[in-house]
């Protein structure tokens, strides 16, 4: 069966990411935008980064235009734009599609693995969030109004596991 470490992504500059260089780090992974009111998200996306690193844990945003349009901008724009803006370290790939006909393969392993409200497959919105432990299993699918440093709990119990 594959896990999240099975899945291979583009950074912002267009070059492949194995995912299996995460292997044994625990994975919050969110689909992002710049223009969303869950923006100020990126503040304690970094701060929960910030907090866990040390133990095996990172963040990967994805950014994703599918929902108002609120990522317009290039990948670099984006880059520039989470580093000037809220001092993000940790990693933020290329632009994805997160649902449709040509959602990433990496977010139709997630949305299999853990549905959302309702037992709906498909993301609703920017920042939502999936929850990844050290072997590569999505743990826990969180909503975007979910913040995510009322995730330290969950970060912690992943961690120990």
């Amino acid at each position: 069966m594959p896990k999240v470490h099975h899945f291979k992504v583009n950074d912002h500059q267009g070059q492949t990411v194995d995912l299996a260089s995460y292997r044994d780090k625990v994975l919050l992974i969110v689909n992002t935008a710049s223009q969303c009111g869950f923006t100020p998200q990126y503040q304690e996306l970094e701060q929960l980064y910030q907090k866990y690193k040390a133990d095996g844990f990172v963040v990967l945003a994805f950014p994703c235009n599918q929902f108002g349009t609120q990522e317009p901008g290039t990948d670099q724009e984006i880059q520039q734009f989470c580093q000037l803006n809220y001092g993000v370290n940790f990693p933020v790939f290329g632009k994805v599609q997160v649902n449709g006909l040509d959602a990433d393969p990496l977010f139709e392993y997630l949305k299999d693995q853990a549905r959302g409200l309702m037992k709906t497959r498909a993301i609703k919105w920017n920042f939502t969030k999936f929850l990844v432990n050290r072997q590569g299993d999505v743990v826990k699918r969180y909503a975007p109004r979910t913040k995510p440093m009322s995730l330290c709990q969950s970060v912690e119990e992943v961690l120990k596991s």
